[in-house]
């Protein structure tokens, strides 16, 4: 994950992302990492949530590719993301960010494209049905702030945020409003401009400590 990150630090970004898409739908079980197949040629990673936006996959094929070389058949995929992804936490943070991550995670054989919508609400979601969200996996309000915080990493498509938010009449700060709109331009498209966030002031610690994983 070291020289992944320093060749990309996205790619510590794309590890946290990738395990919350896998671990929020029916636990951590590595299903986001299936293809298609004849028994489900729909699969996960072929969800709106995940396709295209979830990235990383050819990094974990990397690190299994490594693992298994070193010890066949011991590894589950699903722990080899869990690892990443704590590793990107603690490298992205500076070690800041630094706990235990047990294992024995069992990979998961079948995934639905279907289910990511059940679990994975859109941005656009109100307060309400966020905190509604977390509640059904036994998580809490200050669960979802932690989870939110894992969002100073990484970077945007500026389409995101500028029609509902950026132009559209809010209580934002105006300072950083001004920072966002210009960082912007008014008529962003998908394939437009990204809007960077630096910060690393989050942490994973509570989300891991619950059930879902």
């Amino acid at each position: 994950m070291m020289y992944a990150i320093a060749q990309n630090p996205g790619n510590g970004a794309a590890m946290i992302r990738m395990l919350f898409h896998d671990c929020f739908v029916e636990g951590c079980d590595a299903s986001i990492f299936l293809d298609p197949t004849p028994f489900s040629p729909t699969p996960e990673k072929l969800s709106p949530p995940n396709d295209p936006s979830v990235r990383g996959f050819e990094l974990i094929d990397a690190i299994k590719e490594a693992v298994e070389a070193a010890c066949p058949g011991v590894v589950s995929c699903a722990d080899i993301l869990a690892f990443a992804a704590r590793d990107a936490s603690c490298i992205l943070s500076k070690g800041t960010i630094a706990f235990d991550m047990p294992s024995g995670r069992r990979d998961g054989t079948f995934s639905n494209a279907s289910e990511p919508l059940k679990f994975l609400v859109p941005p656009t979601s109100s307060l309400s049905a966020l905190v509604n969200s977390f509640v059904v996996k036994g998580l809490d309000a200050e669960d979802l702030v932690i989870l939110s915080g894992a969002h100073t990493i990484g970077r945007s498509h500026c389409s995101s945020f500028v029609s509902d938010r950026l132009q559209a009449p809010s209580d934002i700060n105006g300072g950083l409003a001004w920072f966002l709109r210009s960082q912007c331009p008014a008529d962003a498209t998908r394939a437009g401009p990204y809007l960077y966030e630096a910060g690393c002031k989050m942490t994973l610690r509570g989300l891991y400590s619950h059930t879902i994983f």
